[in-house]
Order: C-alpha cells, then sequence, then structure tokens
C-alpha cells in the first residue's frame, strides 16, 4: 500500500519500499524499460499489405506502464521517442520507413506517439489493484491497447505522411491485421503481472 495515496501501488514501488535506494530505482528502471520498449521494436515483421509491421513492443509498453505506474511508465516511453527523435536506431527496422524525427510523421507515427499515453493509461489502472489478478489484468492491458489503436489508426488514415489512406483502409491496414494477435499477447502479457506479484508477496 502506498502511504501518500492509500492506493495499492506499483511492482515498482512495492519491490523497492524499505531499500533507501526508491531514487536510483526509478531512474534505472524507467531506463530499462526504455532499453526493452528499443529491443522489442527490432522483433518486427513487415507485411506486404501494410506500412506497418507487426512488432513486440505494444507488451512492452503495457507491461512496463503497469509495473511502474503512470508517471514512471509514461516517462520511459517519452524518453524512447526522444531517442528516435534524436536518430538513434530504436524504431523498428524498415526498408522504407526512415529512423529520427520523421518516422513520427510516417504511418506509424500514430502507433508511436501513442505509447507514452497507453502506459499512462495502464499504469494508472496498476496503481488502482487491476495489476494483481489476472481477469483485471486484461482490462488494465485491454485500456492500453484501446490507446494505441485509437490514436494509431486515425494517424495513419487522416495525418500520415507523405500520404493519408483514409479511414476504411486504415482500419484494414493498421487495426484488423493485428488484433487477433494483439489480444492474444494480452492474455499471455496479463498473466505475467500476478505471477510477479505472487513473487514479491513471498519475498
Amino acid at each position: 500500500m502506498n502511504v501518500v495515496t492509500g492506493r495499492p501501488g506499483t511492482l515498482l514501488t512495492t519491490w523497492t519500499a524499505g531499500t533507501g535506494t526508491s531514487a536510483a530505482s526509478r531512474v534505472a528502471a524507467v531506463l530499462l524499460i526504455t532499453t526493452a520498449t528499443a529491443a522489442a521494436a527490432q522483433i518486427s515483421v513487415p507485411l506486404g499489405f501494410t506500412p506497418v509491421p507487426l512488432v513486440m513492443q505494444d507488451m512492452v509498453v503495457l507491461l512496463g506502464g503497469a509495473a511502474l505506474g503512470s508517471r514512471l511508465g509514461m516517462a520511459a516511453q517519452v524518453l524512447y521517442l526522444l531517442a528516435g527523435i534524436a536518430g538513434l536506431p530504436v524504431f523498428a527496422a524498415s526498408p522504407i520507413l526512415p529512423q529520427g524525427p520523421l518516422r513520427l510523421l510516417g504511418p506509424t507515427g500514430g502507433y508511436l506517439i501513442s505509447y507514452p499515453f497507453a502506459a499512462y493509461l495502464t499504469g494508472y489502472l496498476a496503481e488502482r489493484g487491476l495489476d494483481r489478478r489476472y481477469s483485471t489484468s486484461v482490462l488494465a492491458m485491454a485500456a492500453g491497447l484501446v490507446v494505441i489503436f485509437a490514436l494509431g489508426v486515425p494517424w495513419l488514415a487522416f495525418v500520415a505522411r507523405p500520404a493519408a489512406i483514409g479511414f476504411d483502409a486504415a482500419l484494414r491496414a493498421g487495426l484488423y491485421p493485428f488484433l487477433l494477435g494483439d489480444v492474444f499477447k494480452i492474455f499471455l502479457g496479463a498473466a505475467v503481472l500476478p505471477g510477479v506479484w505472487k513473487l514479491v508477496g513471498r519475498q
């Protein structure tokens, strides 16, 4: 229990409680999730019919948000985007989409920009204890996934450069092909959170 807010607390705050190194632990945790997001982006599968690749980083975003909480989870993803804007090769490899700030203007820009907000929402729900049981962990991660699609699909439809593709085409290229896989990843990823909580409780 977080003695300041009265809420259940996150995995990070519970794990580091009483260690005397909470500030260093928070910085290290943010850097770890930022690095993990960049590493997961390299696990991507280009799909010939859409400019949006199949990636694993969305699960890192949601799990990281749940583990770190709303503000630190968001901070990790903001740092990830800043690293990409600075030109570091942290975005998914692509033969047609550039690294650097122009990636945020392209067809996948809305998904990338959604990451801090998705992490924040998932972390916000985790701070209220939704990550401690499997069923509610699924809900917390699903809420974050909704944010990713809610920003990613309209961006692909109306904002993406060099050419937006329209809403119907964006649904076919940026939502429908990924729903089944992402739902599976949520069901799989949500099992991690209660398991780690049981480990923390035993310690």
